[in-house]
């Protein structure tokens, strides 16, 4: 077939092709997935790629030039059969565990330094799903062992985010309830000559290690090696005099997983415990010794973790205990967010921040406060599983995950920023009709009567807010259409002054005629609105009345994003949610 003859009834395809895959890729349409789709109809066309590729470039430019709310404007025209066709998502499931034999119980495990941030739920999340998968036990357990770094709100506030991520845990256990049964252990390495009391000073004892020598002390016999812990347990030693150190392999060609320290003297009151201890275990000490006592089978976690694992191994050797099942995934670089507990406090403290729910950060209840999704956290991380590739942290991803669980039911209103005064003339009232979803009647409408008003200086007429760069560049005599609400001829423009524009009715073909569409908010019935965004900055101008009946919920202001309310309109405030 000719393509001239193909011509109309071609090009009308490939406009709706492209308009599909706009909505499907949040406004911007691809080329080439375009092409593809004309030439899975049409295979006979393949022998005029260039002709039909330089119109598909056309379209997709105009598409792509257009808000979202004009492309399904248009497709709801054009092909409404394919505005409620989905995008096919595809999910990866994650691997089954190995060697699962008994009751499968796992664990996180987080310092109570500041509520959870994005960087944690990969751990939570994963770990929760196998728990789930295979009906086993998930204990919370608190890692406090360092009274200088913790928060005594956080452990609270872990618990609520928990809550929030949707989180079914079975147990809740601190590390600082626990030190006696710590103490016991580190006894039994010391007799069996598995431990001993170091008196080097720090950096010698490092300089020993590197060079795969011993510390003096570390043959010392086991009753000395007793009398020295002693000694340490009643306080005879100050901070860095002396620590308990495990053995490993001297030779081991990883100079970070040689002998390592078990316990460390710390003067400083715990949050919990006041000044009840004085000895204090490492980590990879109390990590041992719980994930055995607690029965885990699986330790799933980062290979950042790599070095922690070949230390806590050689416990577990000693002790002849049976090892868990160690997985490790790939790093995760999260270079654009605020993560470190230590910098969020700082920021808090100097004013920078005003919490640890200021959007900048990148802790859950900055999420919570935008009003994102844990679905979509939890997806994000289901999706990316238990490999050992890095990777770098994507918002734009998690942004779509989002949009995708929230873009049904969400409804939409309009937000004018930086706004200036629109007078429409010839005309005595208009009445604006504007669907709560425009997928869905169901939920409703918004409806604004506008009326004329006369003010000194101007001419009689119905004002309006919109935003000022919806009329940069407009010329006289251009035709404009208000969003849900009528036609309108340019008269002149005058920014950031009062610009006029005369109604001329309000056929729906004025779009197809290439007719901007320009959101508006009523001049004499609005909430002047903040809206704060997560770099910091924030976005100021009018919404309409109705937004009253949203308040403390998540929106689409049209053209602008999703947005999460505050609860009151005195004053109304939003934060940024995503595009």
């Amino acid at each position: 077939m000719d393509l001239l003859e193909l011509q109309s009834e071609l090009f009308e395809k490939i406009r709706k092709f492209a308009l599909h895959n706009a909505i499907q890729h949040h406004g911007k349409a691809n080329v080439n997935a375009v092409l593809g789709k004309v030439l899975a109809e049409h295979p006979e066309l393949r022998s005029k790629v260039k002709e039909i590729l330089e119109e598909i470039k056309g379209i997709v430019g105009d598409i792509n030039s257009k808000s979202e709310a004009a492309i399904k404007s248009e497709l709801s025209s054009l092909a409404p059969e394919l505005l409620h066709k989905k995008k096919q998502e595809k999910h990866i499931e994650l691997p089954d565990l190995p060697n699962v034999t008994d009751l499968v119980v796992m664990r996180f495990a987080p310092g109570p330094s500041g509520p959870l941030h994005i960087g944690h739920t990969r751990a939570i999340v994963l770990n929760d799903a196998y728990v789930n998968r295979y009906n086993g036990k998930f204990i919370i357990r608190f890692e406090d062992t360092n009274p200088q770094n913790i928060e005594p709100t956080a452990y609270d506030l872990i618990l609520e985010d928990l809550a929030w991520l949707g989180v079914k845990y079975h147990e809740v256990v601190k590390q600082s309830d626990r030190f006696d049964l710590y103490y016991d252990w580190a006894k039994k390495l010391l007799k069996n000559g598995n431990a001993y009391i170091c008196t080097c000073p720090v950096e010698s004892w490092r300089e020993l290690k590197k060079q795969s020598k011993p510390c003096p002390d570390r043959e010392l016999p086991s009753e000395e090696q007793l009398s020295r812990w002693e000694a340490m347990l009643v306080r005879k030693y100050h901070p860095g005099e002396v620590s308990m150190v495990i053995k490993t392999d001297l030779a081991h060609p990883n100079p970070a997983v040689r002998d390592f320290v078990g316990f460390r003297i710390i003067d400083h009151p715990h949050p919990l415990t006041k000044d009840k201890y004085y000895i204090y275990p490492t980590y990879n000490f109390s990590v041992a010794i719980d994930d055995h006592l607690m029965g885990m089978t699986h330790i799933l976690r980062g290979k950042d973790h790599l070095n922690n694992t070949h230390r806590q191994r050689y416990i577990y050797e000693y002790l002849a205990w049976p090892q868990p099942e160690f997985l490790h995934y790939g790093w995760v670089s999260m270079p654009e967010v605020i993560l470190k507990t230590s910098i969020i406090k700082e920021g808090i403290n100097s004013g920078k921040f005003e919490g640890w729910s200021d959007i900048q950060l990148g802790t859950l209840q900055a999420l919570i406060r935008r009003g994102l999704q844990p679905e979509a956290l939890k997806r994000y991380w289901l999706d990316i599983g238990i490999k050992d590739v890095d990777i770098t942290f994507s918002w734009e991803t998690l942004y779509a995950l989002n949009k995708d669980l929230i873009d049904g039911t969400t409804d939409r209103y309009f937000f004018v920023w930086d706004p200036v005064k629109l007078i429409i003339t010839d005309v005595e009232t208009l009445t604006g009709h504007a669907p709560l979803h425009p997928d869905n009647p169901a939920r409703g409408s918004r409806e604004t009567v506008l009326e004329v008003k006369t003010v000194a200086g101007e001419t009689p007429g119905i004002p309006v807010f919109v935003a000022r760069d919806d009329l940069e560049g407009v010329k006289p005599t251009e035709k404009i259409r208000l969003k849900d609400l009528c036609n309108l001829e340019v008269t002149s423009i005058d920014l950031p002054s009062v610009s006029y524009v005369k109604y001329i009715g309000n056929d729906l073909e004025i779009l197809k005629k290439g007719a901007k569409i320009v959101h508006w908010v009523s001049f004499t019935d609005n909430y002047p609105a903040t809206i704060y965004l997560p770099d910091g900055g924030k976005i100021s101008g009018v919404c309409e009345k109705d937004i009253k009946n949203a308040l403390n919920s998540v929106v689409q202001f049209e053209r602008f994003g999703f947005v999460k309310l505050g609860d009151s309109t005195q004053p109304l405030i939003g934060w940024l949610a995503h595009k």
